[in-house]
């Protein structure tokens, strides 16, 4: 090998000769000449990704109310100046649908058109603060919407399911647990074994629903006319008595294998349910959900020195930055906040990740009053966190399987997508007309004997 020539086939004299030329270079303009807007154009041109995802923008942004299940189902769908090409996402708050439908027809698809479809994160802020107040749960829910729509569509544009474009998959399949209930111990016994025959190893145990509601006797502000007909009644000691008796039955009944779970609802005062968890320590229950109301989180400190049972949080919470100081303290072990509430994938991402770093792990909220395009979006997920923890299952019927093509499927306590490009799911809109939503907001006006509001 000739010595002027180096193994990478550089001629070392050539190149001491143009370093040579360096100042007469400089002040020729040969070197670090600003690049002309014809050139940065050309160059872009040259990118792959320019080449073959041509920019697109948002053309039209609208709701489709459904309700196939009997519950309000809001989702957004977003078109774009591909045609053919679109977004669907899960915006459902079935407490005020027709308010989020407003929402978005008057509000977002003005404040979208023209705007690229691709900058879901810049949109997203964007949108969040466009109100000039922080979003409140009925611009969130429309904000959800739209940022699931717009990873629906930048995953149909890579031609990938939306877990890819989050980074791959860390399980096989996403792993739920099912919701037994019942008027009395032995109808919930009933249901964990049917359950655990179908294979879920997670049950969540209740009675009676919230609060165990028919516990209550002598609703005594009824008896009083105070209030509506229709109000609740619970009694708090009668519920913080039989749940600890449920979970032993449960136990005895149906062995320790299973993982049992129960749902407070933030329905009872904190030391009585610190009391109540202290009791429940010996059953091993996975986790205990929404143990403190919003207004009381100033009890986390207590309660979890109080008590080693593990607490999932957050269903009530709205903004992303509710959670940051209690993940930062471990007042919880498990995160519940509702995908579709918080504002979508991109700021449920950044509070899994956040978790992880601390320990904490996901357990989506996955009501029936959540979307199957919603459910979808849990999974994609799931899919990915390293710090996933349980999914909140879902049984689809056959209305809402016509009216949403492509729903996760349930197998052996498992959810999967069907590995679709995008979300995997669609809206047929013509299905969706079949079951129009009504105003109906669901009865959660809850009291005590005396008539006292319980916030749930």
């Amino acid at each position: 090998m000739s010595n002027s020539i180096n193994k990478r086939g550089f001629n070392r004299r050539d190149v001491l000769k143009t370093l040579g030329l360096g100042t007469t270079a400089g002040l020729l303009g040969l070197i670090g000449k600003p690049m002309s807007a014809e050139a940065k154009e050309e160059e872009k041109a040259k990118n792959t990704y320019a080449k073959n995802m041509a920019p697109i923008t948002i053309t039209k942004v609208r709701a489709i109310a459904t309700a196939p299940h009997g519950s309000n189902l809001v989702i957004v769908k977003v078109e774009t100046s591909e045609p053919g090409l679109y977004g669907v996402g899960c915006a459902t708050f079935t407490q005020r649908a027709e308010v989020v439908v407003t929402a978005i027809n008057r509000y977002l698809d003005d404040f979208c058109r023209g705007r690229d479809a691709d900058d879901i994160e810049d949109m997203w802020q964007a949108a969040f603060v466009s109100a000039y107040w922080r979003n409140g749960p009925d611009l969130n829910n429309a904000l959800s919407g739209l940022n699931e729509a717009m990873w629906d569509i930048k995953g149909k544009r890579a031609g990938m399911p939306v877990y890819q474009l989050l980074g791959g998959k860390a399980r096989f399949a996403v792993d739920c647990y099912a919701h037994a209930d019942g008027k009395d111990t032995a109808q919930v016994i009933d249901q964990v074994k049917k359950f655990q025959a179908d294979g879920f190893r997670h049950v969540r145990i209740q009675l009676g629903g919230y609060g165990a509601t028919m516990l209550a006797k002598s609703p005594d502000f009824k008896d009083a006319k105070f209030g509506k007909p229709t109000d609740q009644f619970m009694d708090p000691h009668a519920y913080v008595q039989a749940i600890p008796k449920l979970f032993n039955e449960v136990r005895k009944a149906c062995g320790t294998d299973v993982e049992l779970l129960h749902d407070t609802h933030e329905r009872v005062q904190p030391m009585d349910m610190i009391n109540m968890c202290k009791r429940l320590e010996e059953y091993d229950p996975f986790f205990i959900e929404d143990p403190l109301t919003p207004e009381n989180r100033s009890w986390w400190k207590q309660m979890r020195a109080s008590t080693t049972v593990p607490f999932a949080m957050g269903e009530l919470f709205n903004n992303p930055n509710e959670f940051i100081q209690e993940m930062a303290d471990h007042s919880f072990d498990y995160i519940r906040c509702h995908v579709s509430q918080m504002g979508g994938i991109t700021p449920v991402m950044k509070i899994a990740h956040l978790g992880e770093q601390f320990n904490v792990k996901s357990a989506w909220h996955g009501p029936g009053d959540c979307s199957p395009i919603g459910h979808a979006a849990h999974c994609h997920i799931d899919l990915n966190i390293w710090n996933f923890g349980i999914q909140e299952s879902v049984f689809f019927n056959d209305a809402e399987k016509a009216v949403f093509p492509g729903c996760p499927e349930l197998k052996n306590g498992y959810l999967f997508v069907n590995e679709e490009p995008g979300l995997g799911i669609d809206i047929n809109e013509k299905e969706a007309a079949k079951y129009p939503i009504s105003n109906r907001a669901g009865n959660w006006t809850l009291r005590k004997r005396d008539g006292t509001i319980i916030r749930p």
